[in-house]
């Protein structure tokens, strides 16, 4: 990709999705190699449990509609999960043609349904008969969304509190746009919202409605808050001009494109997913040179293997076993290069690996720019606000339920997951919503008729 005299519209293109979607034919021949397996490992290893035979079978007898339903019947977030799941970790790969030939492309069958239900402006589903309890819902992510989902498909009056002024959290805002457009998760908000549920924008709980505001005026919340910003490196010169928030650097690429890369060396610290997005969107935004700088080695790190990938396709360059111990600045205040050190692992706690420097080892690597992608701090002020139990700011819950220790809220997504807890996916986040949504219920409505 050229860095010289690149347009806004150039860039605009790079952020277009890159894969296409299936063409008919394909999603034809395709649906009908599937074996449409009873008890069907692939649906067993989707974390939402999608019926994959039956939306399969659905599409090679044409009927899409159908199929888009029964895939969000059980993943609310069901177009996006087409698109970010690490389908070869999951569904495709239990494919029990991984034996003979190669695995049901089940993910771009998924896209093909969803995307067929999105242009084609389906409602796919309607809200339940009230049954007079309602719901408050914090945060409208994977999890709060399919937590309002299936509570205002099971009669209750939901009100999701969002603090930005768009819904559909990390899809909306956090995931690149040449991976997940935007137009896709503001279709499954829109599915959401279709149901009678109330968005309230731009509303910060914890600062413009308070915890007990909300213990007061609904029968149960939701607290689906997922992250916050990424913290601190704790090194000299991180506030530069030039040092960005990875979180808020993928964000500022959905809602507008800088040229302000374009030519220039950027060094991406943190081998996650949002480290490979930041990398990848620094390529695509003309960037000349980009760096992932990582203390452990490609085994260790977080990123799925088709994030990595796809990183070194954009030709990304990898610093392994370096570490930054300063950023350098010019006189101006702007950041000029990273003095890093080389690492070594030695065996640490849990049997992984611990990265100590190389004396001596000293070096520098001149960059213009440096992203910050070391994960992520938790909302633990807000969790404190309603007095819940949690680990270092991970809430504690029963992993069947979402319960907390206060019976009346229930938790979901990133919020819970740390300290052996959850898992960070946008399919498991989704789960989570539903499992939490189907408990209330249960407590809710069983407590009705006991007390009836």
């Amino acid at each position: 990709m050229g860095t010289s005299f690149i347009s806004l519209t150039d860039l605009k293109r790079n952020f277009a999705e890159v894969k296409a979607g299936m063409r008919p034919k394909e999603a034809m021949e395709e649906s009908n190699r599937c074996l449409f397996c009873y008890d069907a490992p692939c649906t067993r290893a989707c974390p939402t449990g999608i019926n994959i035979p039956s939306f399969i079978k659905k599409i090679a007898s044409g009927n899409l509609k159908g199929s888009a339903r029964t895939i969000m019947e059980a993943n609310p977030v069901g177009a996006s999960c087409s698109r970010v799941c690490p389908t070869e970790e999951l569904c495709e790969g239990a494919c029990v043609l991984h034996q003979s030939s190669k695995p049901i492309l089940i993910g771009q069958l998924q896209r093909y349904a969803t995307d067929w239900a999105m242009e084609n402006e389906q409602q796919l589903f309607k809200a339940g008969a009230g049954n007079g309890k309602s719901v408050a819902v914090i945060g409208s992510g994977p999890a709060g969304l399919s937590a309002a989902r299936e509570l205002a498909r099971l009669g209750f009056q939901v009100t999701v509190y969002e603090a930005k002024s768009e819904a559909g959290g990390l899809d909306t805002y956090g995931i690149v746009s040449f991976r997940l457009p935007q137009e896709v998760s503001l279709w499954e908000v829109e599915q959401v919202r279709g149901l009678g549920v109330i968005f309230r924008m731009n509303t910060r709980v914890g600062v413009d409605v308070t915890a007990d505001e909300l213990l007061q005026n609904y029968d149960a919340v939701v607290l689906a808050a997922g992250m916050s910003k990424v913290p601190m490196l704790g090194i000299e010169g991180e506030t530069l001009a030039g040092v960005y928030d990875a979180i808020d650097f993928v964000e500022s690429t959905k809602t507008g494109l800088d040229p302000h890369l374009i030519g220039k060396r950027v060094a991406v610290i943190g081998a996650g997913n949002t480290a490979i997005d930041a990398a990848t969107c620094s390529v695509r935004l003309g960037a000349e040179h980009v760096q992932i700088v990582y203390r452990r080695t490609r085994e260790e790190m977080t990123a799925y293997d088709f994030e990595f990938e796809f990183a070194k396709g954009d030709g990304v360059a990898f610093q392994w076993l370096t570490a930054p111990q300063r950023i350098l600045g010019d006189e101006a205040g702007r950041v000029v290069a990273i003095e890093c050190l080389r690492m070594e692992l030695i065996d640490g706690d849990a049997g992984r690996k611990k990265p100590v420097p190389i004396a001596g080892s000293e070096f520098l690597i001149y960059v213009d720019a440096v992203i910050k992608a070391i994960g992520q701090t938790k909302h633990t002020a807000l969790i404190d606000q309603f007095k819940l139990d949690h680990r270092r700011g991970t809430v504690t819950v029963d992993p069947q339920t979402g319960q907390t220790s206060n019976p009346k809220v229930y938790a979901a997504g990133d919020i819970i997951f740390g300290e052996g807890q959850g898992e960070a996916m946008v399919v498991s986040a989704a789960q989570q919503g539903k499992l939490a949504a189907h408990a209330i219920n249960r407590n809710l409505m069983n407590n009705q008729e006991e007390s009836a």
